[in-house]
Formats: structure tokens, C-alpha cells, sequence
């Protein structure tokens, strides 16, 4: 279900949304690992409370592209190549893209509003675990119908919200946001129709 077989030309005419995503974070990423530049780009699109407050808007949406350091972005993009896929197979470019980029503004704003004006933020997780949120909302609707899904997406869930909150340096809000929002957002998506239409596939 979520192995991952495309060539490399398949997936990218396949799952077009995924890949620009994947595409944009990577490009966004090593560009901030230049000298001078690097800086500038992370210190302009960083998630900076204070600087949202002085009317900053476009750090609601910046931070989804920015990530901290290799194991950050490892992670995220392992998720949305992995995950990515069937998602958009299952519910369209458009509404895929309307899922991802709305998680991610909703982890943001939940962000400024729940944390303190001196907090800092980046990374894709939100819109991450709001495609966590919307496979959710998928068992929810199957619920025995399909097993193998519910198998792997309620684990990950369950392990992805532990990690959330055991590990080191991790926006909680974020995340929790991310994952009830794709949620909600999941729920208004799926039909019977559009179910039987995917799991025929």
C-alpha cells in the first residue's frame, strides 16, 4: 500500500503535488546551508512570534519550507514520499494541496497563539502530521473494512504523538494541531464512493 515502486519519471507524473512539495523543501534546505544566504532565508521565513505580532503575516505559511538541520528534513520528506502518494491518488491534486497547506498554516497559527511571543519555529511537520490526521479520518470511515491500513496508519499515529511529546525540541502545538486539523479536514473529504474507488485500485 505504501511501498513505493514508481520509477523515477512515474512518480513524478503520478503524485505531481508530492513532488513539488518534496522538491521545494529539499531546494529551500540547501539553500539555507549556504554561507550568508543561508541565514538570510532562514532568519526571513522562520516561524518568530513576536515578528507575526509586528505584522510579519508570511511566517504562518514560511516555516512549512524551512527545516533545522539534516535529520529534520530527512524525516519530514521520508513521511511525504512515503505517505504523499496515495493521499493525493485518493483525494485529488487540488484537495491534497488544500490539505497540506492548510494543516501546516493551522499548526502555525495554533503556534502563535498557544506559545509565547519569544518562540521560533520551523519545519514541515504540521502539514505532516495532517496527512496523518486525514488517513485517520480514512480508518475512521473504513473502520474493518479496510484492516491492512488501519494496521500501519493507528501505529504511526500513536508512535508519531509519543515521539511528539518525549523527544527533544519538538512543537507540540504543531503537531497536535496538525493531526486534528487533517483530521477534520479528512473527515469532509472521504465518501463511500470515493473509499470503494481507492481500495478497488
Amino acid at each position: 500500500m505504501f511501498t513505493r515502486t514508481e520509477s523515477f519519471s512515474e512518480y513524478i507524473r503520478f503524485y505531481p503535488m508530492v513532488t513539488i512539495f518534496l522538491f521545494i523543501n529539499i531546494v529551500v534546505f540547501l539553500i539555507t546551508l549556504l554561507p550568508g544566504i543561508g541565514y538570510i532565508v532562514l532568519d526571513s521565513g522562520m516561524g518568530i512570534n513576536y515578528l507575526i505580532a509586528d505584522g510579519e503575516w508570511w511566517r504562518f505559511i514560511t516555516p512549512m519550507f524551512l527545516h533545522g538541520g539534516f535529520m529534520h528534513i530527512l524525516f519530514n520528506m521520508f513521511c511525504l514520499f512515503v505517505f504523499g502518494p496515495e493521499l493525493e491518488k485518493l483525494t485529488g491534486k487540488m484537495r491534497f494541496t488544500t490539505l497540506f497547506m492548510l494543516t501546516g498554516i493551522f499548526a502555525n497559527v495554533a503556534t502563535y497563539f498557544f506559545q509565547d511571543l519569544s518562540y521560533a519555529h520551523l519545519g514541515a511537520s504540521g502539514a505532516i502530521f495532517g496527512m496523518f490526521g486525514a488517513f485517520g479520518a480514512l480508518v475512521y470511515y473504513t473502520k474493518h473494512a479496510m484492516p491492512q491500513l488501519r494496521q500501519i496508519i493507528l501505529p504511526i499515529i500513536v508512535i508519531s504523538v509519543i515521539m511528539t511529546f518525549v523527544g527533544p525540541n519538538i512543537n507540540v502545538t504543531a503537531h497536535i494541531t496538525g493531526l486534528v486539523v487533517g483530521f477534520l479536514i479528512g473527515l469532509s473529504y472521504f465518501n463511500p464512493k470515493r473509499i470503494l474507488s481507492w481500495k478497488n485500485r
